[in-house]
């Protein structure tokens, strides 16, 4: 018996070759995170796939903040003061092998940029939960493990190609994928004494 999955329609899904001038665009917004933010925020990340080099990705500047404390009323007043636009639906992140939803360590705050302006997605996460450690594992074992890379932007381009035209389809497949990855990149991290890579503002 043959099941099909149907996924909503969105904007298209476009993977486009690496660009050296997302280093350097992220710059510019993490350089105005730091401003809104202060000592608020512990530090602040490029993060995703746009932060790996040679790796083909959205044209999307991912950027994690890592703060102490989710719930910071400074942080929430900054943020809101600010020009970027709060997203209150999205308070979670998802992970196979955490069960509950709802845990502290899969929670988030989420914002994006002002209207007109580079699209950018912007994650904020509290100090060592896990949700704040995933992505910068998984950026540092991609930028030191050339065939996981490959096999990544591989995989990547072609799910791009099956759902052009649907998020929703291209996140069916990528994100457990991106699990098992990090499942990988976990056993590298003891093995190696991994920390967090630099060139964080």
């Amino acid at each position: 018996m043959k099941i099909v999955i149907q996924f909503k329609q969105s904007e298209p899904v476009a993977i486009t070759p690496y660009q050296p001038r997302w280093v350097d665009e992220f710059q510019q917004i993490g350089t105005n995170l730091r401003r809104i933010l202060g000592k608020t925020a512990v530090r602040i990340d490029h993060i995703g796939s746009t932060s790996i080099l040679r790796l083909p990705a959205k044209d999307i500047i991912d950027i994690q903040v890592t703060v102490e404390d989710l719930d910071d009323p400074t942080l929430m007043a900054k943020l809101r003061n600010s020009t970027y636009q709060m997203r209150e639906a999205n308070i979670c992140d998802n992970y196979l092998g955490i069960a509950d939803a709802n845990s502290p360590e899969l929670r988030k705050r989420y914002c994006r940029e002002a209207t007109g302006e580079r699209n950018t997605h912007i994650h904020i996460r509290q100090n060592g939960r896990f949700n704040q450690q995933y992505p910068l594992l998984f950026r540092d074992y991609l930028r030191t493990h050339e065939i996981m890379r490959q096999g990544y932007a591989t995989i990547k381009s072609r799910l791009a190609e099956i759902y052009p035209d649907s998020i929703d389809g291209y996140l069916y497949i990528k994100d457990p994928l991106m699990d098992m990855i990090f499942a990988t990149a976990q056993d590298w991290a003891k093995t190696s004494q991994w920390q967090p890579g630099g060139n964080f503002l």
